[in-house]
């Protein structure tokens, strides 16, 4: 694995985010290996144009409470709310509206890289609640 331990924590930190925000179908691609200027592609999708800025704003605000802040490089597709690009270096986010997810398939044309295992906390509590409960 290439991943930098910063790339590392920001990607679960914006992934929880996405989370948070009820991003869908969230992958996390470690792309060191191919690329030179990133670590991982952050991949989510949301079913409008609303959803898709509001995971943004939740990235974007989460990724500024770390201690060690961070603000993404550039960010790009924002008037149209279809697909967003944050860069941040060592992670670029691509939040997408679902059809562009299906149309340009980025999981797909990064199939050969591995992939960072995410697992939403909200999900954990959940079954550790319901565990508790039987």
């Amino acid at each position: 694995m290439t991943v930098s331990e910063r790339a590392h924590e920001l990607a679960m930190a914006a992934a929880q985010a996405a989370a948070d925000k009820k991003a869908q179908d969230i992958v996390l691609i470690d792309v060191g290996e191919q690329l030179a200027i990133t670590d991982v592609f952050l991949v989510a999708s949301a079913p409008n144009e609303r959803q898709v800025m509001a995971i943004v704003d939740a990235i974007e605000e989460r990724l500024l409470e770390l201690p060690e802040k961070a603000k993404p490089l550039r960010r790009e597709g924002e008037r149209g709310g279809r697909w967003v690009l944050l860069d941040y270096v060592d992670m670029v986010v691509h939040v997408q509206h679902t059809e562009e997810r299906e149309f340009y398939a980025l999981d797909r044309l990064w199939k050969d890289c591995p992939q960072l295992p995410f697992v939403d906390r909200d999900l954990v509590d959940a079954e550790a609640a319901g565990s508790a409960a039987e």
